[in-house]
């Protein structure tokens, strides 16, 4: 394996005639969505010998929509030219060496999809549109040439090789046209034969038409004769051969002379072997071609299922052709073939290079027609990577293309050994993880809520849970199984059982040995093991602890629940993020330090990563859950939302970020300081691994479509960009494919019409429409806190709310538009607006009878007929058979005999109604005849039903009523009238029916209210509305509404978790407020305190407190944020905060800065706090030592450390006030600790003349007994006040004017100049930029410095720092950090040693040796003799194992503290003595050597120590 950069690029486009090229040396190029991505092919790749002979080397970035050409100039001496043509429009010229744009040109109007550059001019491109305008275009003059030969479509387009004035051209129509561009696009021959697309055309290498045997009479056709002219030979004298591919399956060879087909090759069906394709997707053919050069009679083409042919063309009469690596299977394409280019590398190989559908870019060797090599490409985002536990150096990819690839990155022999995954997935991978243990077990999750198991070391399809998420899988993880009945008994339970997380904020639990059975919800468990009454909140990560005892839940309110196995047990909630959480990683359990495993990294929609240690938690095992609002370690730097984390195997605390700022960032966890930062993707990023055997390597994926593997070793920068470098990053990201805007008529309907031209990458693009995506998830660019899966996930509801919600705003634009346009007509028709009403009244009403009454008015004859007719059936008798017809043909004489006629008549005038479209007077009718009944039946089923009607139904019963107003509810529901149906159905005392109606269509707020005026109070029904749309109404962001509906189903709890959600300072007040009135008095202490910490961040002191007061639990708090403002207003009066005191707003307490610090502390708490008693100073007290902030570090900030050293400093005042000494000392010590540890000297001093201003001794009195258990703490503390004052006093000496300070008075004496000795530089590892920052100057006028009376007190009192326990504990300490360092680098090289002995001719030998010495052996912590000195494995168990027995024998209260570097403070005191004589005394010096020399084993400060002794 080699060790250097590599990618997975980008799938070639589809459907494009040329869209890949190469040019002699081994350069190739293909376009990939909006950018060509170039390969260096042959000995110029410069990879590791053995393995396969190509690297892509670069990417053209500028175009802003899909590359559909790409074509080299092939001309020597420019072969680094090259140019594009793109669906923006324009056609741009590249040099490939700088990858800038040389120039380019706009000059189609329409989609271009033609380009090649001429092979006989160097600076002639030819491009060609889907309107048939064909522009040329030359470079040097920059000129140009439009041409309108054919109003078709163009496909493709070739320059002809041995004429420069001959382009053919070939149309969607099947015609093949050849101009003569220097007589203005002259049609030279019209080639007809083809009747289908033309996909290639491809000019025979040699000239004239003697290179093949061909029978000029056979398949020849009429000679077509353009314009009905005879065209001269002179522009093809000696003529040349064609050839062109078709989608009508043939191919066929035309002679230019003759301007007629010679030869007709029909492609062969072949049996498919192998393939990796679904064999249900049906695909169109691509018929690409090839002519070799220099090969007249072979010629290469592609075939129906992605086979290559070779047809010998030697023998016309004879269809002969050899299939490409014949003898070996499955290296063909398993699908069509789109593009075909000739390379010739450096070493004179003739290779051809093929991209095809199933994403493969494919190398065969001419010479033999085998497969040389394979590039696999992404057709769709990298949403997932996981490496295999088991196999190491298998690699998973989860990708939108619907395929999951098995990279097996450690292959020694081929750089890119792909296996591909694709039966059974038909969605977008979006999470991948590998079974622990059992080898080849893979788990997926898909974009449409699919949960399968895979076997990638078998062939068959993979298992599918039959339980699927309702929305996208984000997380997949495998832990034990936590009891459900639906898993069985002990002894048919798996050891581990897969977790799916779900965009629906669900967790399922699977049994991978019955996926067939249902799945397990875990809420169910949580819910009853932990009596939660409130609702559960939104799952979005899922994560288990390796030892598989604890499980992390991350949940879409940013928080993190930490539960405990068998029975999911809540032990701890981590309120910190306050955004959804998008990853959460564990460290690993091996390494040197086994309590690491008990941190915890999460990463959210807030760009801040934390760390939480839960080793106290886990092991404390609390009866009731802990709440964490603190982290262990913050790591800021990105500036979008975080989606993936994941922690080295190689180091201790080292761990790896992915973001949405298109950034990967390593970090050391432990100082929280960002190591380095890649910047190689063009998109934002969704998944990162750190390889399993490289510590130097790590894997990253994107929206880019790229999987980039990467050495931090390798990146220039440190940390995620800021400011303009952001801007840059986000407009090289801008630079992707735009997303097209939607109609918003219709917003279900996201699939292109144009599946086949959409850039060949299937389902992404039409994700790329709905914008980049998060863990399968579309991101709206609102960037609300929700991870949408398919759709954002508030869409549904707006979406079927639309007809209702949106008509009023669309009617009211289409009004104003017309008023823009016709504002005179509108003013002359506004005038008479009542006159349509009054006519409408006056008109007559329509006629119940209208058949009846014209019959009533014909002649006069007809009428007395009438009366006859009338006369004889009322008075006859006996009825006769006559007269009955004649009554049928006079129906309208039934209003005046018997009702049989009636009902005649009223049948036969209600048929007319009907046929004249006016169904209510027909109903009216049947009214009238009493036929209620059939009335309603005919209306619902012809769906004419109306108000009338029903109101009318009761007439014909109850039953028949009720029946009615159902139909109706039904006949308004589909005409989307989802109220007026709920109220008819509340009119049959429907209720439920009604409420479940309007719940259903989204009418909460209407439901709600029929509900509540309906039914009992305490009807569930009630309280699922409120949450439904309260849930709704969350995920789109209506928090204060959404509180409100949890307030009506009595979830408090959930009402101020909701209204803190947006983490604004109102909303946690506000929240704050509600948890409190509602009696979650801890919920509402936890917001109070986020509202103040918030309003710190701001320096709004008042709003700060007032917040705090919210809560009685809070007044511990509140004291140190007073005595953090005040120590804050005392650094800003003394110029040394880093904030100004313009933006701070002070609360209004007595200043009395004349007063030492500490008492106007306990002042402002007793004016303030009215705090006065030992009582209240114990509770204060009492309320806050149970919190416990984390260590600082060099990169904590500086507001939070301020905080926390506040925080120290509140318990020693509080415990000082009580005289509780010992808590005091440890408390100021906890706070000179904090400083120190951070680096802070000016702090620590700030502390130290605040708080300890006559220094210790005060402290020793009250103390008293020397054998006081806090004797080691104030030994402590005593130490870091000198260590303090030794520093203030070296840089006094050190100062322009030493003579001005307390510690010195000043003789002058005049001298030449002398050059001061150089002051010490580095002076420990502990050392920070303040110390080293005062540079001595030199003096003409030299000072004769004398020691005040203050000056001898302290560096006598510098003796207390002479300790000698303290010396030997911290050189055990050091000589036990360097050998863990020593042997973990030993590890690193021993791996990179096996991986370089795997290759044949590794990198060269020493390589490993050198970085061995340059990590192990900086310059300043050993001396250029001792840097090559070999050290033994059972040499640093030795001295590890001695360490630590030395330690063990220290007493633990020499332990318990730490101290200052005794060396350290021994070099300080030798440098003050050598520099001025009789400071220090000759046995203090003497004392300081010998403790250098006894404990300076780890040569840490020998240097030093020489440099000073000499």
């Amino acid at each position: 394996m080699g060790q250097e950069p590599r990618m997975l690029p980008p799938s070639p486009n589809w459907y494009c005639s040329r869209c890949s090229d190469a040019v002699p040396g081994g350069l190739f190029g293909f376009a990939a969505r909006t950018s060509v991505f170039l390969v260096r092919v042959g000995p110029g790749a410069d990879v590791i010998p053995g393995t396969s002979p190509f690297r892509v080397i670069g990417e053209l970035v500028g175009h802003t929509e899909r590359v559909s050409g790409f074509t080299f100039c092939h001309h020597p001496g420019q072969y680094n030219l090259c140019a594009t043509s793109s669906d923006d429009g324009t056609v741009k010229i590249w040099d490939v060496e700088t990858k800038t744009v040389v120039t380019e040109h706009a000059l189609h109007q329409h989609t271009i999809s033609a380009l090649h550059w001429s092979p006989l001019v160097k600076d002639l491109l030819v491009s060609g549109d889907e309107k048939g305008v064909v522009f040329c275009y030359w470079l040097n003059r920059n000129d140009s040439q439009h041409l309108f030969i054919e109003p078709r479509t163009i496909f493709c387009l070739t320059c002809s090789p041995h004429h420069e004035d001959l382009v053919a051209i070939g149309y969607k129509d099947g015609i093949v046209v050849i101009i003569d561009i220097s007589k203005k696009g002259e049609v030279i021959h019209r080639l007809r034969g083809h009747d289908d697309e033309i996909h290639s055309i491809a000019w025979c290498p040699l000239p004239g038409e003697d290179c093949l045997s061909i029978n000029q009479g056979e398949n020849s056709e009429e000679l077509e004769i353009p314009n009905g002219k005879v065209i001269a030979q002179t522009p093809v004298k000696k003529g040349c051969y064609l050839a062109t591919g078709s989608k009508d399956q043939t191919i066929r060879i035309w002679s230019c002379s003759r301007g007629r087909g010679v030869m007709t090759l029909k492609l062969p069906f072949l049996k498919r072997r192998g393939g990796g394709i679904d064999p249900t997707v049906k695909e169109r053919l691509w018929l690409t071609l090839h002519w070799p050069k220099g090969q007249p009679t072979q010629l290469v083409s592609s075939c129906f299922g992605g086979e290559l042919l070779l047809w010998d063309l030697t023998q016309s009469w004879r269809r002969k052709y050899t299939l490409f690596s014949a003898s070996s299977e499955g290296q063909n394409h398993s699908r069509i073939v789109f593009n075909l280019c000739s390379l010739q590398t450096e070493d004179d190989k003739q290779l051809l290079l093929s991209t095809s559908m199933d994403r493969d870019v494919k190398c065969w060797d001419m010479a033999t027609l085998e497969c040389c090599w394979t590039l696999p490409s992404l057709g769709g985002f990298a949403y997932s990577l996981a490496f295999s536990p088991v196999d190491t150096g298998c690699l998973a990819i989860g990708a939108g293309d619907g395929m999951i690839r098995i990279w097996n990155t450690f292959s020694i022999k081929n750089n890119y050994d792909v296996k591909i995954f694709w039966q059974g997935v038909k969605s977008k991978v979006t999470a991948l993880c590998w079974h622990p243990t059992k080898e080849g077990c893979l788990a997926f999750g898909t974009d449409d809520g699919k949960v399968g198991l895979y076997d990638t070391y078998s062939n068959k399809p993979p298992q599918i849970s039959s339980t699927y998420h309702k929305k996208t899988v984000y997380s997949l993880a495998w832990g034990p199984p936590v009891p459900s009945m639906t898993l069985g008994g002990e002894g048919d339970r798996p050891s581990l059982t897969l977790y799916s997380c779900g965009g629906e904020g669900i967790v399922l639990q699977h049994n991978p040995w019955k996926l067939s059975g249902e799945a397990f919800d875990i809420n169910k468990l949580i819910r009853d093991t932990n009596s939660i009454k409130y609702k559960l909140p939104v799952h979005t990560e899922i994560s288990w602890k390796a030892d598989g005892k604890i499980m992390a839940l991350g949940n879409e309110d940013g928080s993190i629940e930490i539960f405990k196995v068998p029975n999911l047990k809540l032990i701890c909630t981590i309120q910190q993020h306050h955004k959804l959480v998008n990853t959460i990683s564990w460290h690993h359990e091996y390494g040197s330090q086994p309590e690491l495993s008990y941190l915890m990294a999460s990463g959210s929609n807030n760009a801040v990563i934390y760390v939480h240690n839960l080793q106290t938690v886990i092991e404390s095992n609390p009866e009731s859950p802990v709440t964490i609002t603190e982290p262990y370690r913050s790591l800021s730097g990105h500036t979008a939302k975080v989606t993936s984390l994941a922690w080295s195997p190689h180091h201790d605390g080292r761990l790896i970020s992915a973001s949405y700022d298109g950034t990967a960032q390593v970090w050391d966890t432990l100082q929280e300081e960002p190591l380095c930062n890649f910047r190689g993707h063009r998109g934002r990023l969704l998944c990162i691994a750190w390889s399993p055997l490289d510590p130097d390597c790590i894997y990253s994926g994107a929206d880019d479509f790229c999987v980039y593997k990467w050495l931090t070793s390798m990146q220039e920068h440190s940390r995620p960009p800021q400011g303009k470098k952001s801007i840059e990053l986000e407009k090289k990201r801008l630079s992707q494919p735009k997303p097209k805007p939607k109609k918003k008529k219709k917003p279900i309907l996201r699939v292109p019409v144009k599946q086949e031209l959409c850039n060949g990458n299937e389902e992404e693009s039409i994700k790329e429409s709905l914008g980049p995506v998060e863990n399968g998830v579309s991101d709206q660019e609102t960037e609300e806190e929700a991870r949408e899966p398919e759709l954002p996930c508030g869409v549904t509801s707006a979406v079927s709310k639309e007809p209702v919600i949106c008509t009023p705003a669309s009617l009211g634009f289409e009004k104003s538009k017309v008023t823009i346009n016709n504002k005179v007509t509108l003013l002359k028709k506004e005038a008479p607006k009542e006159k349509p009403e009054a006519l409408i009244k006056k008109r007559k009403a329509r006629s119940m009878l209208p058949l009846s009454t014209s019959l009533d008015h014909r002649s006069k004859e007809e009428l007395h007929q009438d009366c006859l007719v009338l006369a004889t059936a009322k008075h006859s008798r006996e009825p006769k058979e006559d007269m009955s017809a004649d009554l049928e043909q006079r129906f309208h004489l039934g209003l005046f005999t018997d009702r049989a006629t009636l009902y005649r008549m009223i049948e036969v005038e209600g048929k007319g109604h009907l046929e004249n479209g006016h169904p209510e007077l027909f109903h009216q009718l049947m009214l009238w005849k009493g036929d209620l009944k059939g009335v309603l039946q005919t209306a619902a089923e012809r769906g004419e039903l109306t108000d009338n009607l029903v109101a009318m139904a009761p007439v014909a019963g109850y039953h028949v009523w009720v029946w009615a107003v159902e139909a109706f509810a039904k006949q308004l529901c589909f005409q989307d009238q989802y109220v007026k149906a709920a109220s008819h159905l509340l009119s049959i005392h429907k209720v439920y029916d009604a409420v479940e109606l309007l719940k259903s269509n989204h009418f909460y707020r209407e439901a709600i209210a029929i509900a509540k005026a309906r039914l009992r109070p305490e009807d569930p029904i009630l309280k699922d509305l409120y949450l439904s749309w309260g849930a709704i109404l969350e995920k789109d962001g209506h928090y204060a509404l959404a509180a409100k509906c949890y307030l009506g189903a009595t979830s408090a709890y959930d009402a101020a978790k909701v209204l803190a959600k947006k983490g604004d300072v109102a909303s946690l007040r506000t929240a704050a407020e509600l948890a409190s009135i509602v009696g979650e008095n801890e919920l509402s202490a936890t917001l109070a305190l986020r509202c103040a910490q918030e309003l710190l961040l701001a320096r709004n002191w008042v709003g700060a407190q007032e917040a705090l007061q919210l809560h009685e639990s809070l007044k511990g708090q509140r004291l140190v944020f007073c005595l953090l403002e005040l120590l804050s207003k005392h650094l800003e009066e003394k110029q040394l905060s880093e904030g100004k005191s313009s933006s701070s707003s002070y609360n209004a307490w007595p200043a009395g800065s004349e007063r030492p610090f500490v008492e106007r502390v306990t002042a402002v708490w007793k004016s303030a706090f009215s705090l006065d008693s030992p009582e209240q100073y114990q509770a204060a007290f009492q309320q806050l030592q149970d919190i416990k902030y984390p260590s600082a570090t060099s990169n904590t900030p500086s507001k939070q450390l301020l905080l926390h050293i506040c925080h120290d400093l509140t318990l020693a005042v509080l415990s000082q006030q009580v005289a509780s000494w010992d808590e005091a000392v440890e408390g100021l010590l906890r706070a000179v600790i904090r400083s120190y540890n951070s680096g802070n000297f000016t702090i620590m001093q700030e502390v130290h003349s605040a708080f300890l201003p006559e220094g210790c001794d005060h402290l020793r009195d009250k103390l008293g007994d020397h054998q006081s258990p806090t004797t080691p703490a104030f030994k402590s503390l005593e130490a870091f006040f000198i260590y303090g004052r030794l520093y203030e006093f070296w840089w006094s000496l050190s100062g322009p004017c030493p003579e001005s300070s307390v510690w010195v008075r000043a003789a002058h004496r005049r001298t030449t100049s002398v050059e001061q000795s150089q002051q010490l530089d580095n002076v420990s590892p502990e050392e920070t930029d303040p110390k080293a920052s005062q540079p001595e100057p030199s003096r003409t006028l030299e000072l004769d410095l004398r020691l005040t009376e203050e000056g001898e007190q302290m560096l006598n009192a510098c003796k207390e720092l002479f300790s000698e326990k303290h010396a030997g504990l911290q050189n055990a300490q050091r000589t036990i950090a360097e050998v863990q360092e020593t042997l973990a680098e030993m590890i690193r090289q021993h791996q990179k040693s096996q991986l370089c002995k795997s290759t044949a001719n590794g990198p060269d030998k020493n390589e490993p040796e050198q970085e061995a010495e340059q990590s192990l052996s900086s310059p300043q912590n050993q001396c250029k003799e001792e840097k090559n000195e070999p050290v033994s494995l059972p040499e640093l168990t030795k001295r590890i194992t001695e360490a630590n027995e030395r330690i063990a024998k220290f007493p633990e209260s020499i332990k318990t503290w730490p101290f200052p570097d005794v060396l350290e403070c021994c070099l300080i005191l030798l440098h003050i003595g050598s520099q001025y004589s009789g400071f220090v005394t000759q046995e203090m010096q003497q004392q300081a050597q010998e403790l250098l020399q006894k404990y300076d084993s780890t040569k840490v400060y020998k240097r030093h120590y020489q440099t000073l002794c000499m």
